[in-house]
């Protein structure tokens, strides 16, 4: 990697550091490249990124965005998940790692607040922003439905009643 490639790569990744909602810092133990083309396929599904990229050109990037505080843990082969949505890359990590002991969390940031493991955790057990507008749009949509059943009611009760009347006079 020449001079110019390193610059590049600093700029895109201080771009990718003042766009995004969440990151979070994974440890790569051994990932073959069908393993680490399936993490990066979920990820990009949900939404978020996945990346590989130097420690050193990482740290230069971190400097002067919220989440400088996360540069204590590029040590070793570390990889990063990022996304808009706060919970989505955490979630595809948690979920990757629960099932690939080759992946481990190390800890990652959502703004400037800096999250351990078990923050990681938390927040993937989140529902997603999808999933919360799912939830909104039923709350608004069931007291509607709930009132079309209710004008309705009457109207089925006084139907039956006549329908029983008509049964027992035939009758």
């Amino acid at each position: 990697m020449d001079r110019a490639q390193k610059t590049e790569a600093v700029a895109e990744l201080n771009r990718t550091f003042n766009e995004v909602g969440v990151v979070v810092v994974t440890r790569n133990l051994g990932l073959t490249v069908a393993q680490s083309t399936e993490l990066r396929i979920k990820m990009r599904e949900a939404g978020a990124t996945y990346k590989v990229s130097k420690n050193k050109l990482a740290k230069i990037a971190l400097k002067d965005t919220d989440y400088a505080g996360i540069s204590d843990l590029l040590t070793g082969p570390v990889g990063l998940a990022t996304s808009s949505d706060p919970v989505a890359a955490a979630k595809v990590v948690a979920d990757f790692a629960k099932t690939n002991d080759k992946l481990e969390i190390v800890g990652g940031a959502m703004g400037a607040t800096i999250l351990d493991v078990k923050g990681v955790n938390a927040l993937a057990a989140l529902p997603s922003l999808d999933e919360l507008r799912a939830k909104i749009v039923g709350l608004v949509q069931a007291p509607a439905t709930k009132l079309a059943q209710l004008t309705n009611a009457p109207a089925s009760k006084l139907a039956r009643v006549f329908a029983a009347y008509g049964d027992k006079d035939a009758a």
